[in-house]
């Protein structure tokens, strides 16, 4: 019997090594797909923290209430980053960005000095900044002239980036389903040139644990294979690209990438095993007239 089992190794390795190429293609163009969708979220992500809020300040507030408010602003969830921008980096900044000198026009500096800040993705939607603007500006009529967003940027935006992330989703989920039938039919087509092999192995007297035992501990060497060199691809396609273009660099997330490659190790190991388990218990219960 353990002849049996060691003929059945070897005339399976032709199968095998099909069934891992099949199953590595398809897991590469997950592979593909799921970093594409990874640099989108992010990219939609570096948009949202783009949304700069400017806080205004009276030019009689003291330098104390400067400071409490910039402290009050830097702790919050909502808050990025802040910078404080006195009135006179604030006429720089003007000069700088191509505007005329006003000095002849108008004496001193009539631009207001101001607390600035972005935004974290989550909060850039429309009440989210209007209850923040609403917190700031609460109890400080000394202390602030005026808060001010680019409301109607925020207002465009959250509708094209909801219908965006609502694609990839669908995108990504109909590609998942795709990927899952493509391994499994071709598992199946792999186990289909061994029927023979396990239905002459019961014929002689081996068990369904004796049978499937070894074909499932490949089929995980198998599935895992594929999803290693899968990854490898990925990465190397990953690597490439960003060296052409230097700003990919930029929307990777290691954490997010580890994920997705978590998945497609699950997804060769766990995908495999299961169409290998379930060719094996399919042959073993058919007739052997039926396999012709």
């Amino acid at each position: 019997m353990s002849q049996i089992g060691k003929t059945a190794g070897k005339r399976s390795q032709p199968s095998y090594f099909m069934a891992i190429l099949g199953v590595t293609v398809v897991l590469f163009f997950v592979g593909v797909f799921g970093w594409v969708i990874l640099n989108a979220s992010k990219y939609t992500d570096v948009l949202k923290e783009n949304v700069q809020v400017q806080v205004y300040l009276r030019n009689t507030v003291a330098q104390k209430d400067i400071d409490s408010l910039k402290n009050y602003v830097t702790v919050q969830p909502y808050t990025k980053d802040v910078e404080y921008v006195d009135k006179e980096t604030a006429k720089q900044r003007l000069l700088e960005s191509g505007e005329k000198d006003f000095k002849d026009i108008i004496e001193g500096n009539p631009l207001p000095a101001s607390i600035s800040f972005h935004v974290k993705s989550q909060y850039v939607q429309k009440d989210s900044l209007v209850a923040i603007k609403s917190l700031i500006e609460s109890g400080r009529e000394l202390t602030v002239e005026s808060v001010v967003y680019p409301a109607s940027l925020v207002e465009r935006m959250g509708p094209i980036l909801k219908w965006i992330l609502i694609v990839l989703i669908s995108l990504a989920s109909l590609f998942g389903i795709l990927a899952i039938i493509l391994i499994d039919n071709t598992i199946k087509l792999s186990m289909y040139s061994n029927r023979f092999l396990i239905k002459t192995m019961q014929m002689v007297g081996a068990t369904r644990g004796f049978i499937a035992g070894p074909i499932n501990k490949r089929a995980i060497i198998n599935g895992a294979l594929a999803a290693f060199i899968a990854i490898a691809c990925v990465w190397a396609l990953v690597l490439v690209s960003e060296n052409l273009l230097p700003d990919l660099r930029d929307l990777r997330n290691n954490s997010r990438l580890f994920l997705l490659f978590g998945v497609i190790i699950l997804l060769g190991i766990g995908i495999t095993l299961l169409s290998t388990y379930r060719s094996v218990i399919k042959y073993l219960k058919m007739k052997l007239d039926d396999l012709y």
